[in-house]
């Protein structure tokens, strides 16, 4: 019986989280797109409307921001799988926590606490 790094089900389970992390990329970037567009619509809709919204600069650098995001997670993820495809392979691999997924949890809650605090003050 083959150890568990020689076994071709720990490169599928790699391969998966890999795929998982490219569709949390491509979210993020598509999240991040239909905000930055929210915000054009807005300013089109301030010059027809002069008591429309007085500022939507914000949900433009926030959607590019989010854009950018996810391309760094997409890279990131890239990094990360050819970094862990090696170390299965030379049998260095060892389990522990991922720290790519703590730091866009943490960056997507300060964002998500940064969004509520801007509407908090809209009011």
């Amino acid at each position: 019986m083959p150890n568990e790094l020689e076994d071709p089900r720990t490169y599928f389970a790699a391969e998966r989280t890999f795929l998982a992390w490219i569709r949390t990329g491509l979210g993020l970037m598509g999240v991040g797109f239909a905000l930055a567009r929210f915000g054009l619509f807005l300013r089109e809709f301030q010059v027809k409307q002069p008591t429309g919204p007085h500022s939507t600069g914000l949900s433009v650098y926030s959607g590019v921001g989010l854009v950018a995001l996810g391309v760094i997670v997409n890279v990131s993820a890239v990094v990360g799988h050819i970094r862990t495809v090696g170390e299965l392979r030379s049998g260095a691999w060892t389990p522990g926590i991922s720290r790519n997924a703590v730091i866009l949890a943490l960056v997507l809650a300060l964002f998500g606490v940064s969004v509520g605090i801007y509407l908090l003050l809209l009011r």
